[in-house]
This record gives structure tokens, sequence and C-alpha cells, in this order.
């Protein structure tokens, strides 16, 4: 589904006349503006949309604006934020300043994106192994460009193949810190008994089999970054100690008694809820705070299948020469099976299917026979839908469109079970239909439907 967030602002105001007095402003100016009636509302909508700024109202039932902002600037530390208020006590407005809202907020958040960019750009720097459109990983990479000027401990939470080392290596890539080491550690795959030492290192004779002293992972990260993928297995004894390296950013190794110092920055990631684990007692709250200054969200492919193209056209370039030099392209017929298709397996899975289509394609482009049985018996609803559109010379924001149409008309104007079905979340779903001009087709749908 298409959406684009560029020139998006975030709306926060009780008090409905006001707000529309303030999208009304927005939009003269060319902006998009979004209202909400409450802070929850707004943080629900952030792990959606990524805006170019909030207008935050201070005075507020519920979750008071300083609440929201705090809460904001605990997940996006440079997201600017202009607070707008009848307080004009100097207690609320020093709060407010300390917690990062200034005036200019746009051009400031521009600027410092753009710097991030441009500094990429000169050092010949980018996001390798990294493709995406949508406007979710447009919002993963305004996080990471975001991210890039700050040194804060990172959670990448996503399924399994969505790609977070390869986000944990571009953050780095990006960073001050490129020129150091990036040292990746999947702790799930360490036995337990055997993390603790490959973490942080062990002297000779620490244990039976210990013939040399060995660095860890730790102390190889000094000056780079340290990767922790699958956070969420350890146990709660190394738990216990990567909690106190955080705190005192020394270890001693294994049978050892010296204290070694290393300067690292830390990404973990995890396909489990943290916050949920730590309710339940299985990970420990003070070292998830630790962790989690700042949280960014891999979205799974079935929320961003207009990268589907991209991505199958990266993997093909990638494999030519190792599995099929004559494959350049796909027909719109295996465009349409893939846009069908809501991989489970997320990335991963998509390159490997295209990877197995190019071993049996017998012409320049992989046609639906070539692709997987599994992929090619789903409903063909949707497939016939995409392929339409692209075969008629549309665009897949065409297919989009008929895709909600297509859901809006089988709910028969039920909009809850069309965003179930569309695997899209409130915000998104009521801008689509704004975009496409389609807010009145609910009313029609369920008139019809009621009939």
């Amino acid at each position: 589904m298409t959406n684009e967030s560029e020139n998006l602002i975030f709306v926060v105001d009780d008090d409905a006349a006001m707000r529309a007095l303030v999208e009304r402003w927005l939009k003269r100016e060319g902006y998009e503006a979004f209202g909400f009636d409450g802070g929850a509302e707004c943080l629900e909508a952030l792990s959606e949309d990524m805006p170019e700024a909030i207008c935050l109202d201070m005075n507020m039932p519920g979750l008071s604006g300083l609440e929201t902002l705090e809460r904001i600037r605990e997940r996006f530390p440079v997201l600017p934020v202009v607070v707008l208020t009848a307080d004009g006590s100097a207690g609320t407005a020093v709060q407010a300043m300390k917690l990062g809202a200034h005036e200019n907020a746009i051009a400031h958040g521009r600027m410092a994106q753009r710097v991030t960019q441009l500094e990429r750009e000169v050092e010949g720097r980018g996001y390798p192994g990294i493709a995406g459109n949508s406007p979710a990983m447009k919002a993963v990479f305004r996080q990471l460009d975001r991210l890039a000027v700050t040194d804060v401990s990172v959670v990448i939470h996503g399924e399994s193949g969505t790609g977070k080392e390869l986000i944990a290596r571009a953050l780095h890539q990006s960073s001050s810190r490129s020129k150091g080491p990036f040292i990746a550690v999947n702790s799930a795959a360490i036995p337990e008994n055997l993390l603790e030492s490959e973490l942080f290192g062990h002297e000779k004779g620490a244990f039976t089999g210990a013939a040399t002293r060995r660095a860890g992972r730790f102390e190889e990260a000094n000056h780079g970054t340290i990767f922790l993928d699958e956070i969420g297995e350890l146990s709660a004894n190394v738990q216990a100690k990567l909690l106190r390296v955080l705190q005192e950013r020394s270890f001693q190794r294994l049978g050892g008694s010296a204290m070694i110092r290393s300067d690292f920055r830390l990404i973990t990631a995890t396909h489990r809820n943290l916050a949920d684990d730590v309710r339940a007692g299985r990970f420990r709250e003070d070292l998830f705070f630790r962790l989690a200054v700042f949280e960014l969200e891999l979205p799974p492919l079935r929320r961003r299948k207009e990268d589907i193209p991209v991505l199958a056209q990266v993997f093909i370039r990638h494999h030519r020469d190792t599995i099929n030099p004559r494959v350049t392209g796909l027909t719109p017929a295996a465009l349409g099976v893939l846009l069908a298709h809501d991989w489970p397996g997320n990335v991963r899975e998509l390159q490997n299917v295209i990877q197995r289509a190019m071993v049996v394609a017998n012409g320049e482009e992989i046609d639906a026979v070539d692709l997987p049985d599994r992929l090619r018996s789903t409903p063909a609803a949707a497939a016939a839908i995409q392929t339409e559109a692209v075969a008629d010379g549309g665009t897949l924001e065409d297919a989009s469109k008929r895709l909600l149409v297509a859901a809006l008309q089988k709910h028969e104007g039920n909009a809850s079970a069309a965003m179930r079905e569309l695997n899209i979340g409130r915000t998104r779903f009521y801008r689509m239909l704004r975009k496409f001009d389609l807010e009145g087709q609910i009313d029609e749908l369920r008139k019809s439907g009621g009939a």
C-alpha cells in the first residue's frame, strides 16, 4: 500500500476547533496535516508513520502534553516537536525546552537530516544491501539518518528475515564509528556455557579446553559497534553480566582479574516483545531500559509490498553471474504472484524464491510458472488485481487503490475489517481514503450492505 510521509505533520490537541484551525493553516502552507485528540493516539500512529514534525498541545486530559513529549523523546530523540499551549508559565516552557521542543522545528529537522545524508554522499557511504521506496522503509531510513548522529543504544525489533543485521550494519557504517569494527553475535546460536566466553573472553586455563587467552567480542568492538542478535534469548546470568558491562563499560575475562575497558556502541535485535518478557519476569527491566534507549521497528514484507518489485530486481542483479545470466526481470504475471503472497519469511524468503526461480527460468524473465507451487496456489483475486494494474501500464499506486476498493467492497464498508485484511493501521487507512478520494464510498457501501 502506498503512503507518502513527506510534508506530513501530526497535530495533537484535544480542542477540536483549535486542531482544525492548525490543520487548515498547515494545509495552506503545503503540508499534509493529520490530527489526534490525545497523546496516546499520536504515539500509536508513530509506529506506522514518521512525520516531519509534531504540533503538540501541552494542556490535554489523560496523557498530558509533557508526558507525551517525554515518550516521543524516548523513542525518537531528534523528531522535531512544536509546543502549542495557552499556559504562559515559565515552568512549562522550561520543561518543554529541556525535552527538545523548539521553534522552526521542520526546518531544523530537515537540516539535521540533510546534513547526515550529505555526509554519507560525500564519504561515498549509503545503506548497502537495503532496498525499498515504501513509506515504511523511508521512515526507517529517516530514523537511521537521525540515529547516525547519536551514540545511543538501539533495539531493533522485527520478524525473522526482515534484515535486522543489515540495518545494524547500516547504522554502524553511517555513524562516526564507521572506521571501527562491526562485531555481530547471534546470541541464540551459541550454547549458554560458551556465550560468556564469547562475549567477554577468557584467560588461559580458565576452563577445560582454554589452552590460550582469548579476547571477547566486547573487547574486539572497542571504538566500534557490537551487534547482539536475538537478545531476548539471553539467560538470567548473562543478562546480569551484560547489565554490569553497560553500566561500567568495563569487564573481566573469564578466569582473569584485570579490568578491561572498551568504548563500544551496542545495537541489539529481537523478534520477541521484550516489554512482555519484562512483565513476565523473563527479562530484566533494568537491562531493558539500558538497551532500549531507542527502539527501531522493522516492518514485515507483507506491510511494504510495494518494495517487492525493487527487492526482486536487486536479487536478480545480485545472482545473475552465479545462477543464470539470461534473467533480467519479471513478467507481470510473476509479479502478481509475488505481490499476492504474505511472505512469512520476509525478505529472506523472497530472496530464496528469486534464486530458485532463476535456476528453473528458461527465458529472460521469471514467469509465474517458475515460482513455487505454494505461491501460485494462493487466492487469485489479489494477484489478478495487481497483475492487471501492472500489465495494463498502471502503477503500483493504481494497484494499491484497487486493493483498498476491493477490501471495502468485500466487507461492505466495514473499515475495521478492511484494515485487518490489508494489514494496515487506522492512520494509514484513513490517509489512503483521503488520498484516493474514497471517504464517501464507506457510507455508500454500508447503506447498500444494510439494504
